[in-house]
């Protein structure tokens, strides 16, 4: 029997706590600021909820902490319009991989992605973004992910 499972709603508290986690690993200037939780909270109740929706959350409850859980692996799927290697257009992107520092190298990250990869797979993705920590590299390298040139630019509005 699989310890991951997807997540539901009655884990968007936790799901927000190990978001935190993340945020919080990645020295950003904002990341104390945790006011933002309240707000996100009910929007992120509701895509929980949705079983056949674009976005799933795969979770592992935390092995000593009941009512916790120990890592998760959050994605999307969205449309983009079909092209060569991708005729459906369906992209997969991946993001808020985080597991508790206590209970890090026991294999929860690997085995949440797993499932994650192939909730994409069902759902007929072309490719899988992500953007990558230095220390998560080697964990997706070994799932087949790769670096590729990043053209990207952003509009904060």
């Amino acid at each position: 029997m699989s310890l991951v499972r997807r997540a539901g709603p009655e884990d968007a508290e936790e799901v927000l706590r190990l978001r935190q986690v993340m945020i919080d690993s990645m020295d950003r200037p904002d990341a104390a600021d945790t006011a933002w939780h309240a707000e996100s909270l009910p929007a992120l109740r509701g895509r929980l909820a949705e079983p056949d929706g674009d976005f799933a959350a795969f979770v592992v409850d935390h092995p000593e902490r009941p009512g916790s859980l120990a890592a998760l692996v959050a994605g999307t799927l969205e449309y983009r319009i079909g092209r060569a290697g991708n005729p459906r257009g369906r992209d997969g992107y991946v993001f808020s991989v985080a597991t508790d520092p206590e209970v890090r190298r026991r294999g929860y990250a690997r085995a949440c992605m797993e499932e994650l990869l192939q909730w994409f797979r069902e759902r007929g993705a072309g490719k899988i973004d992500l953007h990558a920590s230095a220390e998560a590299v080697p964990l997706y390298a070994s799932l087949g992910f790769v670096h590729k040139p990043d053209p990207s630019m952003r509009l904060v509005l």
